[in-house]
């Protein structure tokens, strides 16, 4: 069976579920990854002279499997450990974790049971990593930072420093250009590497591998780290453990600070303990010479340090607290010679709540050490509202990525969004960079026009606002809104209630709709028969970051509509379903389609996916082509008889339902038969009839119960054809999986499947687009449909015949 990327990361979080109340998310960590890492390794190396690992005797993953149910297995395990770090260097990282302490795995039959469980997981046929063969993609090291992200969502504040999410890494490794690299000689640098995510993300934007250098201080922190080197393909990266500011462990041999072409920064936020072990006067390395940051606080001794590592070219991202930017004293001073140095390049402000150690908003800090003295600017960006809920943290989408990336890479000027601060300005500011100085990302007021309140009219300057809009249709307007009798004001020419079906109808509209469809149409010809071309080895990667960025230069010129919002369509529909497909079709062809395979409960007697067919007591579940999609393409008329069969019984059970509301009360003709549980079965209905055979008097209600069980019978006997109807149409639907050519396998799953579901989001983003300037043009209307004089006079006229009334009435008001 092909493996699913989402079965691995559920599998992975399986492991979790079998340590999980027994100990701290930031502790159970350790003994999952470290498994992982045996596994991978294990499926990976063993046997292979060449192997970048050696897997020795009695030290791979195989040895303990052996070892479930036996009573030392967590000794064991430990020996297995010890013998695979013994022979890679790798004491000190893989051996962290303690798999025969009792206190956090229980003890006696608890930890066997526990620990039996745990490998069992990982022994699981979607964890064998001998299968992946779309090495390029590297679904391992995805599955690692599945699980980090977890990890640190589970081990709270205090304890979720060590992960940077993904999507800030990427927008760090673009934004200091990692994407241009020129040769593998360069070097890459984290002074606070954490587990290693950012280091990672960062290298694998470059197209060539770089040399990896990494510090960490946390003993298990930097052993996630090298194992995270070794999951990525980076055996050789040098990560050091020790405390960055104090003890810097790069150095070169005369003594100084070693500097690197790219340095990536996620340092603790305000440290307060940044300068043990240390004198900065003193400092040997001359790094706060601009300033010694306070006793309290260890931003700018982080910043500073990143500034000191990079060499004269280099480029580095640090991410930081927004208090960098504005606070006074002893770090003004050295953000004000920072400045002037030029090496400020970028700051990209953040929504909150995206990290894991902290939810107060943070920054990118871009530095670019390369022609600082002739930077006359820097580029800001507020990216702080481009984001989605994600649990209980926020996370940046993919088109947030993209949107940020494309705006500074390409130094865009955006309204309300992003521009390029004068140093001049910034001087007059105090050299104060918070940046809701420079730029204004709140929505404008919908003020209110008074006049237009008094004497009606809709003001021109509300239908000017929407000039974006006027700009593509521009007869349209004309035919929302004529002229007024007093200047600034126009009159609305269509009632609110049509102004949908006014927009929707004009020409104008049906032209932009079919420029739409048209953007979708070329980008869905450019690339239908490179899906159809996917073959075993390809890298799904790749293909969806080139039919992405097509998707996304298409719909660029396309006004009104959000180049960024397709683009998510696109990404998102890819990791909730086409990521899965493409990955199978990578792995094992498109022979895959003909797959549909009989479900089995788990160890727990439950079924872990939900059935697309059940034909008797098998539970089916097809691997890439759903039957809905097969009856669509080659069972249509037989799915309309069956619907027609489905409906007709649905006739029936309502005429039977309108019978029982009319004649089921308890003083109704159908009440004595019905069932104790107050049901209408063709036995209830008979035995009535039964018991009032021969009476004459009960001719009424003869009649009624004789309708009824009519009903029932024609009921049953409809249901019956109709279920009678789906087993054979879902029997030929299997029996057709066998016959599927690869013709129809690629037609149903690139054209039904894929492009049919992205093409209706494309028409959502349309039908968005039309109900907000629907909705706009609705509001104006109503708002100053009735001026306050006229609604003036009719509250009169109504009190007036309220008195009326109540003068007759004996109420008169005084």
């Amino acid at each position: 069976m092909a493996v699913k990327k989402s079965e691995i990361y559920s599998s992975l979080w399986a492991s979790c579920d079998a340590l999980r109340g027994g100990m701290d998310a930031s502790l159970y960590k350790d003994y999952v990854l470290v498994l992982l890492f045996v596994k991978y390794v294990s499926d990976k190396y063993a046997g292979d002279p060449n192997g970048l690992i050696e897997v020795p005797k009695g030290g791979s993953f195989a040895d303990m499997v052996a070892l479930k149910g036996n009573k030392d297995i967590g000794e064991q395990i430990n020996m297995i450990i010890a013998k695979l770090a013994e022979a890679n260097d790798l004491k000190g990282v893989i051996d962290v974790a303690d798999f025969n302490d009792p206190d956090k795995l229980g003890s006696g039959k608890e930890m066997v049971d526990r620990l039996s469980s745990l490998v069992g997981i990982f022994n699981r046929p979607e964890l064998d990593f001998r299968k992946n063969r779309t090495e390029g993609d590297d679904i391992l090291g995805d599955a690692y930072e599945y699980l980090m992200r977890h990890f640190a969502t589970e081990s709270g504040k205090s304890k979720g420093q060590f992960y940077t999410p993904a999507e800030v890494s990427r927008i760090m490794a673009k934004a200091i250009g990692m994407g241009s690299a020129r040769s593998a000689a360069q070097t890459i640098y984290d002074p606070t590497c954490g587990s290693g995510s950012l280091l990672l993300k960062a290298h694998d934007e470059a197209p060539f591998d770089l040399t990896i250098y990494g510090q960490e201080k946390d003993v298990a922190t930097r052993a996630l780290a090298k194992m995270n080197m070794v999951l990525h393909d980076c055996p050789t990266a040098e990560i050091w453990r020790d405390n960055t500011l104090s003890a810097p462990h790069f150095v070169n041999n005369d003594g100084t600070l070693k500097t690197f072409d790219f340095v990536v920064a996620n340092p603790p936020f305000s440290d307060k303990a940044w300068g043990t072990g240390l004198d900065p006067a003193e400092d040997r390395f001359k790094r706060f010479e601009d300033g010694v940051p306070p006793a309290k606080n260890g931003d700018f001794a982080y910043l500073l340090h990143v500034v000191a590592s990079l060499k004269s070219t280099g480029k580095g991202a640090i991410i930081m607290p927004h208090g960098v930017l504005f606070r006074g004293n002893a770090e003004a001073g050295i953000r004000e010679k920072i400045i002037r140095k030029g090496i400020i390049k970028g700051i990209i402000g953040l929504p909150a709540n995206l990290f894991y150690g902290t939810g107060i908003p943070a920054c990118i800090v871009v530095l670019d050490k390369e022609n600082a003295h002739a930077r006359t600017g820097i580029f800001m960006i507020d990216a702080s509202k481009g984001f989605v809920k994600d649990g209980n943290k926020n996370r940046l989408r993919a088109q947030d990525i993209h949107k940020i990336v494309d705006t500074f890479t390409k130094q865009l000027i955006i309204d309300r969004y992003s521009r390029m601060v004068p140093l001049a300005e910034i001087e007059k500011n105090d050299f104060n960079l918070n940046i809701p100085r420079y730029i204004d990302s709140s929505e404008p007021d919908d003020l209110q026009d008074i006049e237009a309140h008094l004497k009606g009219g809709i003001p021109l300057r509300d239908i000017d606002a929407l000039a974006n809009y006027w700009a593509v249709l521009p007869s349209v307007r004309g035919e929302l809104f004529g002229a007024s009798d007093r200047p600034g004001y126009a009159s609305p020419k269509v009632e609110a209630a049509s102004v949908k079906s006014a927009i929707l109808n004009h020409a104008e509209f049906a032209a932009f709709s079919a420029r739409v469809d048209g953007a979708f149409a070329g980008w869905r010809v450019a690339h239908l028969e490179r899906l159809k071309s996917i073959k075993v080895g390809d890298h799904p990667k790749t293909l969806i970051a080139e039919i992405a960025e097509d998707l996304l230069i298409r719909f660029s010129d396309i006004p009104l509509i959000d180049k960024y919002d397709i683009y998510q369509h696109l990404m998102t529909y890819w990791s909730e379903i086409m990521q899965d497909d493409v990955y199978i079709l990578a792995q094992e062809g498109w022979v895959t389609g003909r797959q549909i395979r009989e479900l089995v409960k788990n160890d727990e007697g439950k079924f872990t996916e939900t059935p697309d067919i059940t034909l008797g007591r098998s539970k089916l579940k097809a691997e890439l082509i759903t039957p809905a999609l097969i009856v669509a393409r080659f069972f249509a008329k037989e799915q309309e008889a069956l619907e027609s069969l489905e409906a007709k019984t649905e006739e029936i059970a309502r005429a039977i339902e309108e019978m029982d509301g009319e004649h089921g009360g308890e003083d109704g003709l159908l009440f004595e038969a019905k069932t104790e549980k107050g049901k209408l079965t063709a036995k209830s209905v008979k035995d009535r009839l039964k018991e009032i055979k021969g009476y004459k008097a009960e001719d009424e209600e003869r009649a009624v119960l004789n309708t009824c069980l009519k009903l029932i019978e024609q009921e049953k006997e409809a249901a019956d054809a109709a279920k009678q109807a789906r087993i054979a149409l879902e029997t030929m639907v299997v029996k057709y999986y066998a016959k599927l050519t690869e013709a129809e396998i690629k037609l149903l799953l690139v054209e039904d499947k894929w492009l049919a579901v992205l093409q209706v989001n494309v028409a959502s983003e349309l039908d968005r687009m039309s109900q907000v300037l629907t909705g706009r043009v609705k509001l104006l209307t109503e708002r100053y449909a009735v001026p306050l004089p006229e609604l003036e006079t009719e509250v009169e006229a109504l009190s007036t015949k309220v008195n009326a009334h109540l003068k007759r009435m004996g109420f008169a008001r005084k």
